[in-house]
């Protein structure tokens, strides 16, 4: 066999391993959140595919850079998304802008307003469909049993919260009121620290901040993504020579 037919071999043995490992796709889509007053990492979920599918195209086409976290309520969450804050004047009231269409709700039992978690802004139309832009990150408070049983009575007019709810909001803390009305579709891996940050900044009559708290995302690329994902399965992450070459031949989009 000749030299060159050796470097051929072994070229296509590459570019075939190449193939192999560049043929992962993550489990999950995950987004940079960067803001005036920390970062966030935010995990999509797969359970809600239309919102997934729908932030996930508006943040690579780069929708929120630059916008206004423009309204703000301490111990309740903080929310953004409107096109027509990027370029707002000083006290202009905001919250109406966004695309013209809006996504069918995707509301999960198991998927609550815990601390964190990322949740569809909406109007009160009677499908709760959401907005196809505006979001909000939830802070909430933590509950004691006594003041979700009173929750439960006054404000749920009945409805019974369930034990994993009640684990989550006497730990972790949220909105539990929120359940089952508008669509939960991420929660932060990373960032708590930043949602309280923003929270707690002062705010006018409109809850708009005073001082401009602006943000910008970015889709985690592929091979971030699945080293985040070995790094969460006690995984080291993937870096070596045939790890490279892959990334060459492949798109880091999924």
């Amino acid at each position: 066999m000749s030299q060159i037919s050796r470097k051929i071999i072994l070229l296509c043995c590459v570019v075939f391993l190449a193939g192999q490992v560049g043929a992962k796709t993550p489990i999950f889509h995950y987004v940079r959140i960067t803001t005036d007053k920390g970062t966030c990492l935010l995990k999509l979920y797969n359970e809600t595919p239309k919102h997934r599918d729908n932030f996930v195209r508006l943040v690579r086409e780069g929708y929120y850079d630059s916008l206004l976290f423009h309204r703000v309520i301490d111990h309740f969450m903080v929310q953004g998304g409107d096109p027509d804050s990027r370029h707002a004047a000083e006290k202009q009231a905001l919250g109406n802008g966004g695309p013209d269409y809006t996504i069918p709700a995707e509301i999960q039992e198991g998927l609550i307003h815990k601390k964190g978690t990322i949740g569809a802004a909406r109007d009160d139309n009677p499908a709760k469909q959401s907005s196809a832009s505006q979001f909000y990150l939830v802070q909430g408070r933590v509950f004691t049993n006594a003041g979700l049983d009173s929750l439960e009575q006054i404000r749920m007019k009945g409805k019974k919260l369930t034990a994993a709810q009640r684990q989550a909001y006497t730990t972790i803390g949220g909105t539990p009121h929120l359940d089952g009305n508008y669509t939960v579709f991420g929660e932060l891996l990373q960032g708590l620290e930043t949602v309280d940050s923003i929270a707690e900044v002062k705010t006018d009559e409109r809850d708009r901040p005073i001082s401009n708290v602006r943000m910008s995302m970015v889709v985690l690329p592929k091979r971030e993504a699945l080293n985040l994902e070995r790094k969460a399965a006690g995984l080291a992450p993937k870096s070596g020579f045939f790890t490279k070459i892959a990334d060459l031949f492949s798109s880091q989009k999924y």
